[in-house]
């Protein structure tokens, strides 16, 4: 599990191969991670997003990082919750899934999360938690070549979940 970090602070200043975003389905630009992150990068990076025809809810994109110290954005969209019974679990580990796959499509060894569908689209934090990190988990056994991959969540209470899970995640490792 050493190839996995959690961390508190604000993903557009994180210097990782890639970030990823928690965009809307026409990758142009909303509220939350995607406007900061839009805002940090700078207008090339709307442009380029302009070309790519928008994305599918759980599936992923990449594109320039531009100013962000981050080399490349990867864009996936989350679903929006209903109420747990039109595939948001699968959409969510969807996302996780093609990001960490568009990562190693691309040579990328170190890339970074925000909280994906948890803020507007009104995800239960708990359980989207439970779905990155056994997600990732789960994928960084099939892609060795990805070396790193850092949760960031901007508040204390997620980071406080991430940290909770990563530690039980780990010990039942060792067990």
């Amino acid at each position: 599990m050493s190839r996995i970090e959690i961390m508190q602070g604000d993903i557009t200043k994180i210097a990782v191969d890639a970030i990823v975003n928690a965009a809307n389905e026409t990758l142009l630009g909303g509220a939350g991670v995607d406007g900061a992150i839009q805002r940090a990068a700078g207008p090339q990076l709307l442009n380029e997003c302009r070309g790519l025809g928008g994305c599918p809810t759980g599936d992923a994109k990449i594109t320039q990082g531009y100013h962000l110290p981050a080399r490349h954005v990867i864009h996936t969209v989350g679903p929006v919750w209903r109420d747990g019974k039109h595939q948001e679990h699968n959409l969510l580990q969807s996302c996780y899934r093609r990001s960490l796959e568009v990562a190693q499509a691309n040579h990328l060894k170190t890339i970074a999360f925000p909280c994906i569908s948890t803020g507007a689209y009104r995800f239960p934090k708990d359980q989207a938690a439970r779905i990155a990190v056994a997600t990732v988990s789960k994928c960084l056994k099939q892609i060795p070549e990805i070396e790193k991959v850092i949760f960031v969540c901007f508040d204390i209470k997620d980071f406080k979940l991430y940290e909770e899970l990563l530690l039980l995640s780990e010990k039942s490792t060792v067990e």
